[in-house]
């Protein structure tokens, strides 16, 4: 794989994920209690033997940034391996990056500097386990001019992704970009093919398709708008069905960037047998561990009316955490969680340092960093006091309260 140059495009605002983008990047928003959305990314890289890349960011970058050079600066140059931060530079004009494709267009002196053969390029803002070695054989393989991985998704999701139409070689015949509706797959009525944002192209191939797409005014610069379906009749464009090798099950992928997509992703980790296994030690998902002690539960106190026990059911608590004669079930908690004596914490992601007071009752929520829910407070229970509190709700019910959020007065 050292003839391929990975790019990650990690600069997307990621408004519909506010206010958790509020102050960080869409791949930068914690995921899974120990992770960032990135970091499935950047461990599919590495556990796929790719170890040349660059993450192209933009919007809020700090808070990716600084994860990155803390947990991410483990390769060695020396060896031609590296993980690279691009902010933009505007050394092309005085424009930011206008679509996926200008933003790679804007930084092909860095690509052709690094002199690769293919270029992958990826989103760093999508939950997976997959790895892209045979993605990128395939391609070689079939001598595409591109490949693109593409997976199942139900009908009525057609207008956030593009639609991908196959002949029986598996060659794009066709491809929309986020339509209104469209046609199932021939053999299923229920889904329809659709673009992960995960491609291949030939290096060369690559830089003429940009040049050229930058010298349309009226292009919107972009992969799935304007790059791909300008090149399905003249070149061979491949897709690559991303499925279980074994199985031949479709894999599990979340494109996480609504909050109910987001609570429901992060909650399907701490199911019984999760689609996606953090604890499959063969395929890790690398980060940042901060150095807190293990997590732990305190108090047992089971008789009388004041039952007081520290308890955990059908949950992952992060190092660092005391659930201190709280409850909590089905629910994440990361680093340095506390959850006070007869709190209740239940169906909610709490993420690093959140504080629960005691006798308060949490349901259905997102806690961002630092936040504090006062003592006898109940989030999730009424919309309107939610809302009077300065928290966002979802049309299904989904709390989320802002990062730093301090006790109410």
């Amino acid at each position: 794989m050292k003839d391929v140059l990975t790019l990650i495009l990690a600069g997307g605002k990621g408004t519909r994920l506010e206010p958790l983008t509020q102050d960080r990047s869409k791949p930068a928003v914690p995921f899974a209690g120990a992770y960032r959305i990135i970091d499935f990314t950047l461990s599919n890289c590495i556990n796929s033997n790719l170890r040349r890349v660059l993450v192209l960011t933009q919007y809020k970058a700090a808070s990716l940034d600084r994860h990155i050079d803390v947990g991410w600066k483990f390769l060695y140059r020396e060896l031609n391996e590296f993980i690279d931060v691009v902010p933009p530079q505007q050394r092309i004009d005085e424009n930011w990056y206008l679509g996926t494709a200008d933003a790679v267009y804007q930084n092909i002196y860095m690509i052709e500097r690094h002199q690769p053969k293919y270029v992958l390029i990826l989103s760093g803002d999508h939950v997976y386990k997959m790895d892209y070695r045979p993605l990128v054989e395939q391609h070689k393989r079939t001598k595409a001019a591109a490949t693109l991985a593409c997976i199942p998704v139900e009908l009525e999701h057609s207008r956030e992704f593009g639609v991908i139409e196959v002949d029986a070689d598996w060659r794009v015949k066709k491809f929309v970009e986020k339509p209104a509706k469209t046609a199932p797959m021939p053999d299923d009525p229920k889904r329809f093919l659709a673009n992960m944002g995960v491609y291949v192209f030939d290096a060369r191939f690559l830089y003429e398709l940009l040049c050229n797409d930058a010298n349309k005014p009226e292009s919107s610069h972009d992969f799935g708008k304007n790059i791909l379906p300008s090149i399905i009749d003249k070149f061979r464009v491949q897709a690559y069905p991303f499925r279980d090798a074994e199985t031949g099950q479709t894999c599990y992928w979340r494109d996480v960037g609504t909050i109910e997509a987001f609570y429901e992703a992060n909650l399907d980790m701490v199911a019984v047998k999760p689609e996606l296994n953090l604890y499959d030690l063969t395929w890790p998902i690398h980060t940042y561990i901060p150095p807190y002690p293990p997590a732990k539960t305190v108090f047992t106190t089971m008789e009388g009316p004041e039952r007081r026990v520290g308890e955990v059911l059908g949950s992952a608590v992060c190092s660092g955490s005391v659930i201190s004669g709280g409850r909590v079930r089905h629910s994440l908690l990361s680093y340095n969680v506390r959850v006070n004596s007869w709190a209740e914490v239940e169906d909610s992601i709490l993420f690093d340092d959140v504080q629960i007071g005691r006798h308060a009752k949490v349901r259905r929520a997102i806690i961002d960093k630092h936040a504090r829910i006062p003592e006898g407070a109940r989030v999730g229970y009424d919309p309107a006091e939610d809302i009077a509190n300065g928290y966002t709700v979802t049309e299904s019910g989904i709390v989320v309260v802002p990062k730093g959020t301090p006790e109410l007065s």
